[in-house]
């Protein structure tokens, strides 16, 4: 216990020496347990998790231990208790016990509550028993109140597997005035080439249209029509950006290569200008083309037959449709791809519905329209077992080139995924170990990682309880001593990892695990 209470002791100074950010919030605690706790409370569970640490009082950026005694932070865990479990004080109950720990330091105790990202059928999380006015959200200037628009957006999150965005029915809307009927061939047509002996290939358009969720019937209201996938995917422009549809539906793609003209804003943009039809396919198709001429098509033979595409082509086409199958239509800002020398970026309005842990380490589908991801489906793309992020990551390893990156913003509400192009080189100090030397060798894209990437993968792999030699064998890392005092140490203090035996840190079955809680 002594050695697991010098690495928390460790961790809390580091804490407060970085002071509050976006995933950390310090209270004071002199004056009783402080009112403005559940605020952060809701914040982080509605954000990305975090820890308050209660017991710390901050003044002129300066962090200062109160000076608790033992029998006072016991009473305020207690309070906590009692208040996480009271509905009428906060909406649901999410740490688990070992997440609220007291802690003496120097002297001083601290109550430690590590608080996690709400399941997204749990937000909104809220103060009292109104949501409207008392749900809140972080972001790096701490908690803020949640509009009702924001509200409104996590319930309908909540209740996107009963009431998906995309089957809404639209009865006023028809197929002959409002589908562009080239855009839906050219999908039919593709689908005939990828299974030419399916049984829908054969049939009228509206029938196709029905069977991929394009349109529908609801057999308890007897409503039938085109559904707003099928608007989105195949409609006209006009159709779509109708206030009965999706009135500020946008789509634009801009790219700026090869230029150094600083005049030059972008040297080529996708977007609605009156060109093409704006539909979801037709960009799709155009973002896809221009998007994979970046990309290396090295000459592969395979049964005979010449390989165009490679993963690195699969990861630009999971990317680009997880961008548009995971976007909140009604949230503020549009859907947005960029293309540099640099990066490909893709921008999606919404919250995601999983955390970034689980967002990387795959295995469970949740898709905001689920109906537009079936439609991709039938074309090969949106992986519905949760693989998706899969290839996105392997297809970038492939190429060896770093590790894809997912981030959150509010205010609006996006989600930025970024594949880089280009190895970050950077030069060798005494820190760093012989094996973050980055190599030239795409075959062993283990070794062209930075160590700040190999921490990232080591969280990610370490979602399941990991002993030192899978972890060194999985990052490609051979030297025990190294790895143990660059990597295991660091973590443990900063409170990334944790053991799964910290009372025997030496033992032949420790594991490894990642902390419950987001990781950047």
């Amino acid at each position: 216990m002594e050695e697991n209470g010098i690495l928390l002791n460790d961790r809390i100074k580091s804490l407060a020496t970085l002071g509050e950010s976006a995933q950390t919030e310090f209270k004071s605690a002199k004056g009783g347990f402080p009112g403005s706790f559940w605020e952060s409370y809701s914040a982080f569970a509605n954000t990305n998790g975090g820890i308050i640490v209660l017991g710390v009082a901050e003044k002129n950026n300066k962090f200062h231990f109160d000076g608790l005694d033992e029998a006072t932070i016991i009473k305020y865990k207690k309070i906590f208790w009692d208040c996480a479990h009271n509905r009428g004080k906060i909406s649901v109950c999410l740490p688990r016990e070992s997440d609220i720990t007291i802690e003496n330091i120097g002297g001083s105790y601290v109550l430690i509550c590590q608080i996690p990202r709400a399941n997204y059928e749990l937000r909104p999380v809220y103060v009292g028993s109104n949501p409207f006015g008392n749900t809140y959200r972080r972001n790096h200037e701490g908690d803020y109140l949640c509009t009702d628009t924001e509200v409104r957006r996590m319930f309908a999150d909540a209740e996107h597997d009963r009431h998906s965005q995309d089957a809404r029915i639209l009865s006023r809307f028809n197929f002959e005035r409002d589908i562009d009927k080239e855009s839906l061939r050219q999908y039919r047509q593709t689908f005939a080439t990828l299974q030419p002996t399916h049984p829908w290939t054969s049939i009228s358009d509206m029938d196709f249209m029905k069977k991929i969720g394009a349109y529908a019937i609801d057999f308890e209201t007897d409503k039938e029509g085109l559904t707003l996938a099928g608007l989105l995917m195949f409609g006209n422009y006009e159709s779509i950006t109708n206030v009965a549809a999706a009135p500020s539906y946008f789509v634009d793609y801009r790219e700026r290569i090869g230029t150094e003209d600083s005049s030059v804003r972008w040297t080529n943009r996708i977007y609605p200008d009156g060109l093409w039809e704006a539909n979801l396919y037709q960009f799709y198709i155009r973002v896809y083309n221009r998007m994979i001429q970046s990309l290396p098509r090295p000459f592969m033979i395979k049964d005979g037959v010449r390989q165009e595409e490679t993963p690195a082509h699969d990861a630009v086409r999971e990317a680009l449709i997880n961008c548009i199958i995971h976007s909140d239509i009604s949230a503020m800002g549009n859907i947005v791809v960029e293309h540099t020398d640099d990066k490909f970026v893709f921008r999606n309005p919404g919250m995601m519905l999983v955390s970034k842990q689980q967002y990387f380490k795959g295995g469970r589908s949740i898709c905001r329209n689920p109906i537009l991801q079936n439609i991709f489906m039938r074309l090969g793309g949106a992986e519905k077992a949760g693989s998706g992020v899969d290839k996105i990551v392997g297809g970038w390893n492939y190429l060896g080139l770093p590790n894809p990156t997912v981030e959150e913003e509010t205010r609006p509400d996006s989600v930025v995924l970024t594949l880089a192009l280009k190895r970050e080189v950077k030069t060798s100090t005494p820190q760093d170990t012989p094996q973050d030397t980055p190599q030239d060798t795409p075959q062993d894209t283990k070794k062209t990682l930075r160590k700040e990437q190999k921490i990232q993968l080591l969280l990610e792999f370490c979602i399941e309880p990991k002993s030192l030699m899978e972890i060194m064998k999985h990052l490609g890392l051979k030297d025990r001593k190294s790895f143990i005092e660059g990597y295991i140490n660091p973590l443990l203090s900063a409170g990334n990892l944790v053991m799964t035996e910290p009372d025997k840190p030496t033992s032949g079955n420790q594991r490894y695990v990642t902390a419950n809680k987001p990781t950047d």
